[in-house]
């Protein structure tokens, strides 16, 4: 049995593991930077919707989104509603809005609209928001949504990756975020993006024949 004395001196052990550690500090640097040009790119070029989103093709976060308080549709309190609820089969679309968003009340007539052509349920998130102005909002403008819910932290809209507001995402059957709209929705996004998306996500959903 060889001898301890007898056994040639190990290098150190940390040397090999430099260059690990070197790429572990220099990884997320380069990913900043990469996620940093691309929003420079979308900011320049005018176009939100090109910012990048981890969320596509992945199952919407799980939340629950408590009713507004006090929000009515006529009598009838309108709902909240959970992840749960875009998980039943049909394309649904969740927008998330508030009450002091300009760019939402530009938006707002084209959700209705979105709901009525594509024959999808509209949800809304109504995002750090005071209730009575969020009641005054909908009481203004009108009520495209089936379910409307809060997020009186924004700490859900942040499970989501929300930037700002509005913004507007696809969900499959499946309940996974296949498209997200970064910004106001108009006309023209609606029909050269949304609502193409929104057809292809219930084709994919469709049995073969």
């Amino acid at each position: 049995m060889q001898k301890a004395a007898d056994r040639p001196a190990e290098p150190p052990r940390d040397l090999p593991e430099r260059p690990s550690r070197v790429r572990a500090v220099a990884m997320p640097l380069i990913i900043f930077s990469a996620l940093a040009a691309l929003f420079a790119v979308a900011l320049r070029s005018g176009d939100p919707s090109k910012l990048p989103s981890a969320m596509i093709g992945k199952p919407a976060p799980a939340a629950t989104f408590p009713a507004v308080d006090g929000l009515l549709d006529g009598s009838r309190p309108i709902v909240g509603f959970s992840t749960a609820d875009l998980a039943r089969g049909e394309v649904s679309v969740v927008n998330f809005w508030a009450s002091w968003c300009i760019p939402c009340v530009q938006e707002h007539p084209l959700l209705g609209e979105l709901s009525k052509r594509a024959g999808v349920g509209v949800y809304g998130v109504n995002y750090k928001d005071d209730p009575a102005n969020a009641r005054r909002f909908i009481g203004r403008y009108g009520n495209p949504f089936t379910a409307v819910g809060a997020d009186a932290s924004g700490r859900l809209a942040i499970d989501w990756g929300v930037y700002g507001m509005p913004e507007t995402f696809i969900v499959n059957g499946r309940g996974e975020i296949v498209y997200k709209h970064v910004g106001p929705l108009t006309p023209a996004s609606l029909e050269q993006k949304v609502l193409p998306v929104i057809e292809a996500a219930k084709a994919a959903k469709a049995p073969a024949r």
